[in-house]
């Protein structure tokens, strides 16, 4: 049994960036305490840095996005040294780092006591291209922590069934997905798509959301959703796909427990074998016909 931990992670105004330092070690020392062997951070949770901003970085958000540069190589340490201190792997939250002189994309690191690895966001929403720049990424990665093998699919990806096949066909046996959503809609597009995901490959998946409201904030200023872990519907695993799920837009860490071996013998001998039958040519085969039948 692998315990992980999902925060439904507060957006604050923060007095300081070692305050913000204090609330991610509590984090993770309240993770590691409560047996946990990964923590999972959301989308954007590095957003409420721009709090500790001057007046002028506060101003837009292509001031304030400029401004949080300065502050990448201290946050990723923070991780780091979290992730060592506690002997915990954390999925970082994500941070719009700029890449080049006009570019900048949405990354985070999985962060491990060994060291980290890059994971981007590869589809953009709306938001995302149109007001804020952010371009796609392309890096992905399954990371082995003992027997959990994770992927990671920043929120957007989570709704495109090829992007977390990708992570299923490379080994993982769960996904997680930290977002960042402002309205219900947008919690429940991203949770529908989190328990399709967990179905189509037969796994676990994790959705990790930002909560509360900033109004300080340019970019998250309404934060709206519940963690929870979900899997197939299958023997021995949750009927309803829910194994756990969290009070909806209140800060909270979820705990929750995954048997990984019931993946295993979902995958090879399931009540249907969806992680199996994703490959079968009669998907593409054939021709649609387009009959019409009205009057």
């Amino acid at each position: 049994m692998t315990r992980v931990a999902a925060w439904q992670y507060p957006i604050e105004q923060l007095a300081s960036f070692d305050a913000w330092q204090a609330k991610l070690e509590a984090g993770a020392a309240a993770s590691a305490a409560g047996g946990a062997t990964c923590l999972i951070v959301p989308e954007y949770a590095a957003m409420e840095l721009t709090s500790i901003l001057d007046a002028a970085a506060q101003a837009s958000l292509d001031a304030q996005l400029a401004a949080l540069q300065d502050l990448l190589p201290r946050y990723l340490q923070a991780y780091d040294d979290a992730a060592r201190r506690h002997r915990i792997a954390i999925v970082g939250g994500s941070f719009p780092e700029r890449v080049s002189s006009s570019e900048y994309r949405n990354r985070l690191r999985v962060h491990t006591p060994r060291g980290s690895t890059l994971v981007e966001k590869l589809q953009m929403t709306r938001f995302e291209r149109e007001q804020w720049g952010i371009s796609p990424g392309t890096a992905q990665a399954v990371v082995t922590l003992g027997p959990l093998r994770l992927g990671v699919a920043i929120c957007y990806d989570s709704e495109f069934p090829l992007i977390a096949r990708r992570l299923a066909i490379a080994g993982a046996n769960a996904i997680a997905v930290p977002s960042c959503t402002d309205t219900l809609a947008g919690y429940f597009r991203v949770r529908v798509a989190c328990q399709a995901r967990a179905l189509e490959n037969q796994c676990y998946v994790i959705q990790v959301p930002t909560v509360g409201r900033a109004p300080w904030s340019i970019a998250v200023d309404d934060n709206v959703g519940a963690a929870a872990v979900y899997a197939p519907s299958d023997r021995d695993l949750p009927a309803d796909g829910i194994v756990a799920i969290g009070p909806l837009s209140e800060p909270h860490l979820l705990f929750a427990d995954l048997d990984l071996s019931l993946v295993e013998q979902a995958r090879r001998d399931g009540l249907v074998l969806g992680h199996r039958d994703w490959e079968l040519p009669a998907h593409l085969s054939g021709v649609v016909a387009s009959v019409d039948l009205s009057e």
